[in-house]
Order: structure tokens, then sequence, then C-alpha cells
């Protein structure tokens, strides 16, 4: 890693959830919510940046008193922390319909999260009745999720990453958590450059790679490690907690 991306004075910290700020059994360590604390006392904007729907991770957002934006649903959604929605980006109803028929068709499992709701292995009524703003299928047969894959690609309206490597997550093109990030860095008028972003799946990879410090979990797919600029300890042997350390607090 170059010196000056060991130079550069972070701003915000954006911090990936599962695999990265929890542990194994979804805990925030004392270790790492202390360096969060340390890190929001010296300025520095703290963001989680998730997969999850909004009512799953404020909680911990709220437990570790941030301050700043939440990204959710991959970016799909951008809300304050008084819960106001900032940005929303929505996958068609009609298209939705189209990508859980194929999932059945590959015998894939399925969750969809909707505004106003979470549904796993089943499916609304009515697709057109929700505002959609992810899906994802997993399975534990590689053969199946290749031939899912495959079908997937032909898709463009289409935005394809995982958060486990038996996985697929799907959002509107251009949606992830890279380009919400850019949004909440134009919102607090700082700059991609000054963030220091943490993961350890595919979702992740944009937002690692377009940060000025991209980092890596120590537990993370390997695609990730080779795009981040620092590889750090696993989750559940405060990964994050010893990155902002280093490159925030020291």
């Amino acid at each position: 890693m170059s010196m000056n991306k060991l130079e550069k004075q972070i701003k915000l910290i954006a911090l990936d959830m599962d695999g990265t700020l929890l542990t194994s059994d979804e805990k925030v360590t004392e270790r790492t919510h202390k360096a969060i604390q340390q890190a929001m006392e010296k300025g520095v904007h703290v963001v989680i940046s998730t997969g999850r729907w909004l009512g799953s991770c404020y909680p911990y957002a709220e437990s570790l008193g941030l301050q700043s934006y939440l990204v959710t649903s991959n970016g799909g959604e951008i809300w304050t922390m008084e819960k106001e929605l900032i940005e929303r980006h929505t996958v068609d109803p009609v298209l939705m319909e189209k990508l859980w028929d194929l999932g059945k068709r590959y015998d894939m499992g399925c969750w969809m999260i909707a505004t106003d709701a979470v549904w796993r292995g089943e499916r609304p009524n009515e697709f057109s009745k929700h505002e959609w703003l992810k899906v994802g299928f997993d399975s534990h047969f590689p053969s199946n999720l290749e031939k899912f894959m495959q079908e997937l690609s032909y898709f463009d309206e289409l935005e394809l990453t995982n958060s486990q490597p038996h996985n697929v997550e799907v959002n509107p093109k251009g949606v992830h958590k890279g380009s919400a990030l850019s949004k909440v860095c134009e919102k607090l008028g700082i700059t991609m450059d000054e963030v220091m972003a943490a993961g350890d799946s595919l979702n992740d990879m944009k937002m690692i790679q377009q940060s000025g410090l991209g980092i890596a979990m120590g537990n993370g797919q390997e695609a990730i490690k080779k795009a981040a600029d620092f590889e750090t300890d696993t989750n559940d042997d405060d990964g994050v907690a010893k990155a902002i350390e280093r490159f925030v607090l020291d």
C-alpha cells in the first residue's frame, strides 16, 4: 500500500454489517464499540452500509450511538438516524415476479425485501402491491447457482452481487453501496477519497474500490482481499476495531 494511502485523513468510516462489523453470533465486540466511539469523538462520521433492510440494522446503529446516515439494502435506500428517507431505488414488480419464477425453476432459496415487509421462501399474492428494494437467492448446489447466475446475466437492468459465496443478491442496475456512499459524501461535503470502507463480500466491492482506503476482512472473499488496500483481522477477531485504530485513531 502506497504512503499516500496511509497519509489520507479519513473523515468517514463505512462498515458492512454481517461478516464485518458483527461477529459470527451477530454481536459488536467491546473493542469495536470503543473504536467507533473514539472515531466519532474525533469528528469522523461512521456509516453502516449493509444489505440488510432498515428494521434489522437500525437497532445496531442506535446502540452504537451513530449520528450520520444508514445505507441499507445494498444502497437501495439511504436513511438518516432520524429515519428520514434520503433516497430509494426500487425493482420493477413485473421483474420481481420473473426473478421469483426463475429462482423456483432452479430450486433456489429466496428472500425479498420490500419497503413494507420481508419475505423468506414465499411470495406475496400480488407483487404490484409492494415497492421492491432487493431480492436474494441462495443454493448449496454450486451447479444450480451457476446455471441460475447464467440466466440472470441476460437481464441488463440488474446489479448482481453476493453477501456469501453461495448466494446472489439483486438490485437495480447502478445501485450499490459505492453509489449510495457517494451520495452520503455529497451530503456531508466530503469526497470518497476521505472514506475508509470495510467489508467481506461482493456487495462491498464497489465501496471498497471507490473509497480512499478499502479494507478487506480477514474472513472476506478472495476477490475482496485482492481489491482492497489493506487486509485486517477477521470479524471474530476485532478486525474492524484494528483497522480503525490503525488508520483513524493512530
